[in-house]
């Protein structure tokens, strides 16, 4: 499962999370899995920047709860403070660019596991409502809401080949933060690709 945001000009390269060690991808599964946290996200995603007024006040929670936990997204690189917007007490945030690939289950400790497993099923749900809202917010081939579902013949290298490429069309064609053109608007876009079950058609390969 790979997770990321379009990437800004200025920003450091969102592969940075890549090289996490098993404890460091625990505590970052653990605070994507935080709701607050989650919610955190999402407005900085949706808004640009915020502080901790703004988002106590959107949020519905204490600005102490806020500010501590914008402190503990800052420590693992998922937001960073706007030195032009911040002074005294009043801290400005912005989210930062993410980009993280969910390596093998088999390598992972039970902990690591209980929280990627936590937050892989958050993201089912958020995933199923979004995929309801395409179909019921469909308004034909030119509209702003596009739903495809197809089946193809693939090895697994033409299937890698094939997600290194759609990550290429996300970045050929999305916008970052800061280079916005008139008229976009956020787009929610995700990919999902898993084999049919060994053996259900004749003919298929064996094995995984």
């Amino acid at each position: 499962m790979t997770d990321g945001t379009p990437r800004t000009p200025a920003a450091p390269d969102p592969g940075a999370h890549a090289e996490l060690t098993g404890l460091e991808r625990t505590a970052l599964y653990k605070s994507l899995g935080n709701p607050l946290r989650r919610r955190i996200l999402d407005y900085l995603g949706r808004h640009g920047e915020a502080n901790s007024t703004v988002l106590a006040r959107e949020l519905g929670e204490s600005s102490g709860t806020t500010s501590y936990h914008l402190r503990k997204l800052a420590e693992q690189k998922l937001i960073e403070e706007i030195p032009e917007r911040s002074g005294g007490r009043e801290r400005w945030w912005r989210s930062l660019p993410f980009r993280h690939t969910t390596p093998d289950p088999a390598t992972m400790t039970g902990e690591e596991y209980a929280a990627a497993e936590h937050l892989a099923l958050l993201k089912i749900e958020v995933d199923s409502r979004l995929y309801r809202r395409a179909h019921e917010e469909y308004r034909g081939p030119q509209g702003w809401s596009q739903v495809q579902r197809t089946g193809t013949w693939m090895t697994k290298d033409d299937l890698h080949a094939f997600v290194r490429a759609y990550q290429e069309l996300l970045d050929r064609y999305g916008h970052p933060d800061d280079a916005v053109p008139e008229g976009a608007r956020r787009v929610d876009l995700r990919f999902y690709a898993a084999p049919d079950p060994v053996g259900e058609r004749e003919g298929e390969p064996s094995g995984p």
